[in-house]
């Protein structure tokens, strides 16, 4: 089970990341992500990172050690990483890594209401996502080559790497299922097809599917 973190958002843990080597203010911190593609990697609501930078130094995992004005431009405060901030990166990263959590998935989401369409739209639909994803793992495989050319440590980009792996995972999966709807392997394609065809209510598809549940098993 996760850890119930004090301030508990990945945010906060890509602000104690970016803080690992030296003091920085907002802004460095804020560019520091970007640089690094941590937007790429998590969620990050960039209006949000004042708040974050502000709780992570409430409960001491930084510290103000000074500030600096450039010009006219207002005075910028500067945190550096404590060591109860980097036992609190260390330890979060250790469970985000052994501890596997459910994970909301958008196309997990339209799945489970698949038959809200019919049988041939999905096949015309699965098609567009598949090509939409060799278009983006294509730029991954790029981006990659383009890395290892810089001779970039392979363990900077191993979440690249994951991320390449399960965009393949899932466009491997995703054609199974249009070829399964093609060749009509799918089970009961028909059956499905046949309930748009006939404009049968979803009440009577759900107690249908009820009623066959039911059904006690034949030996």
């Amino acid at each position: 089970m996760a850890t119930k973190r004090k301030v508990n958002n990945l945010l906060a843990l890509a602000v104690l990341s970016a803080m690992i080597d030296r003091p920085k203010h907002r802004y460095e911190i804020a560019q520091t992500l970007r640089d690094r593609g941590k937007d790429h990697d998590m969620v990050i609501k960039w209006g949000s990172l004042y708040t974050v930078v502000q709780n992570l130094e409430k409960v001491g995992y930084l510290e103000i050690v000074g500030s600096e004005r450039d010009g006219a431009r207002p005075e910028r405060v500067i945190y550096q990483l404590t060591d109860a901030g980097r036992a609190e990166l260390v330890d979060w990263t250790r469970e985000l890594v052994a501890v596997p959590e459910p994970e909301q998935h958008r196309f997990v989401a339209g799945l489970s209401i698949l038959s809200v369409l019919p049988p041939d739209e999905v096949i015309e639909l699965l098609g567009k996502r598949i090509d939409a994803l060799g278009h983006t793992i294509d730029g991954v495989r790029a981006e990659l080559d383009k890395v290892a050319a810089m001779k970039l440590p392979r363990l900077f980009i191993i979440e690249s790497e994951f991320g390449l792996a399960m965009l393949e995972a899932e466009a491997a999966w995703a054609s199974s299922l249009r070829d399964e709807l093609i060749d009509g392997t799918f089970p009961e394609v028909e059956w499905w097809r046949q309930i748009h065809a006939d404009n049968i209510s979803p009440a009577e598809v759900v107690a249908s599917v009820e009623g066959r549940m039911a059904q006690p098993e034949t030996s």
